[in-house]
């Protein structure tokens, strides 16, 4: 799971005082959602909180495509507190208590080492900071999470969105957004 995908933004716990469109079958673009989860690391995340969110929500079996939304983000977001990607993955089989701590210390393992592919780009663009801070995953090893941003089973869907800082839904894809496609929703909040 060595993915670009788990990468960037830092994070900074905030309310957002909104009225928020309850989470039930499909999402629609224009509305505003918060929903509220804990990276790996245990960060406190939501959809809606000031961040210009890109999320994708994927299982092990894709990884490679949100390896690729991950490699489509432009660079001015890598390090940039104004934006941020997180990545939830959704184990599709049930696991026991311990079968869950050996996925989450497998999935920080990766992290670790994608962080290093991280720090190498920002390097690379001259940005002065630890990558490891800037990558978020949500492990969802019982459909909770996934399940509030499809109406479907969530083990079969590969979904990328992106949030405004408010929580507005601006775009979602069912596929891997091309770079400008991504870049275009991003610009516009």
């Amino acid at each position: 799971m060595r993915s670009r995908v788990f990468q960037f933004f830092l994070f900074a716990t905030a309310a957002s005082l909104f009225p928020a469109v309850p989470l039930s079958g499909s999402l629609s673009n224009g509305q505003r959602y918060r929903v509220n989860f804990v990276d790996v690391d245990g960060n406190a995340l939501s959809t809606a909180d000031g961040h210009v969110t890109v999320l994708v929500l994927t299982t092990t079996a894709d990884r490679e495509k949100a390896r690729t939304v991950g490699e489509r983000v432009p660079d001015y977001c890598l390090g940039n507190p104004n934006y941020r990607m997180i990545t939830i993955l959704d184990f599709t089989s049930r696991h026991t208590q311990i079968g869950r701590e050996i996925a989450t210390m497998l999935v920080r393992h990766h992290l670790n080492e994608e962080a290093k592919r991280l720090q190498a780009r920002y390097e690379e663009k001259k940005i002065a900071r630890d990558a490891r801070r800037d990558i978020f995953t949500v492990t969802d090893f019982d459909g909770t999470v996934s399940s509030q941003f499809s109406g479907q089973s969530p083990a079969a869907n590969f979904r990328v969105f992106v949030f405004a800082r408010n929580g507005e839904l601006l775009q979602q894809w069912d596929d891997v957004p091309t770079a400008a496609e991504l870049a275009a929703a991003l610009k516009g909040p």
